[in-house]
């Protein structure tokens, strides 16, 4: 078994046909998503993850059918349906069947998605600098995490890997440094470690609020500040986080080989231990 859905109360595994032609999120784009993980018999903050869903739901004009809680406990019951230990995506979504342009709210669906995902090998990926820059609040919902928003995210990935890289790094619209392509973003410098401060540009992870608590704890300075590409050319160490991967070390950008540095090694660890001991 690779993935399952819970649609209208039933899990139906494989990829089950679910939108019509003329659903609201079909052509509008009208879909709330959030991810979270589950391994080694855990799902670290799953319940964050899930309450995080409802705000973006709400940003978009949906009205979330199910709480938190409710969402937590039926990715528990999913889970279960796996073998132990089995590595995994969860990702809750809220959309739209109806509505012309603006979705209608009483129309919002919800569906759970599980499915096999191993954890990648933190072997390293590489970047460079992205053309293609976030949007602002005024211009787009980026304080919710909506699918509307991830074509941008593709294109800046894409022109990445055409001239030989595996990611992107993007600017905001003042022109400081926001975000990986995928990830949140950090660098090390002279000690302290430096993150980008959330300016509604980018979304403020969970995987990244949880490292900087943990860095925290553990007596490392971690600033959060207006970070340019001239910081990360000339920082010791670049690292990323996110659901996906967690966290992971930048190995190159443009033609400089970065380490995976001792703080990147910290974060990783920090946050693992964390995660298996919560």
């Amino acid at each position: 078994m690779t993935s399952l859905h819970l649609i209208d109360g039933r899990w139906i595994p494989g990829n089950p046909p679910l939108l019509g032609p003329m659903a609201n999120a079909f052509w509008m784009a009208s879909v709330a998503f959030d991810g979270a993980r589950a391994f080694a018999g855990v799902a670290p903050d799953l319940d964050r993850h899930a309450a995080r869903l409802l705000r973006s739901a709400k940003v978009l004009g949906l009205e979330p059918t199910v709480s938190a809680e409710e969402i937590a406990a039926q990715a528990w019951d999913g889970i279960k349906k796996f073998a132990a230990g089995s590595e995994l995506y969860i990702r809750p979504v809220f959309y739209a069947e109806d509505g012309f342009v603006i979705p209608k709210p009483e129309s919002t669906k919800f569906v759970l998605t599980i499915f096999e995902a191993p954890m990648p090998d933190p072997k390293g990926f590489t970047a460079t600098l992205s053309d293609t820059r976030r949007p602002t609040p005024e211009s787009a919902p980026t304080l919710a995490k909506a699918s509307a928003l991830y074509p941008q995210n593709a294109e800046a990935m894409r022109r990445a890997r055409a001239k030989g890289f595996s990611n992107a790094v993007l600017l905001d619209a003042a022109g400081n440094v926001a975000e990986f392509a995928t990830a949140n973003l950090f660098i090390a410098k002279d000690g302290q470690v430096h993150t980008p401060q959330p300016n509604g540009c980018f979304l403020d992870g969970i995987t990244r609020q949880r490292v900087i608590g943990l860095l925290r704890s553990s007596g490392v300075e971690v600033i959060e500040r207006a970070l340019v590409y001239k910081d990360l050319l000339e920082a010791d160490e670049i690292f990323s986080t996110g659901n996906y991967a967690k966290v992971t070390p930048l190995i190159q950008l443009e033609q400089r080989a970065l380490p995976a540095g001792p703080f990147y090694q910290l974060a990783r660890q920090l946050y693992f231990d964390w995660a298996k001991g919560n």
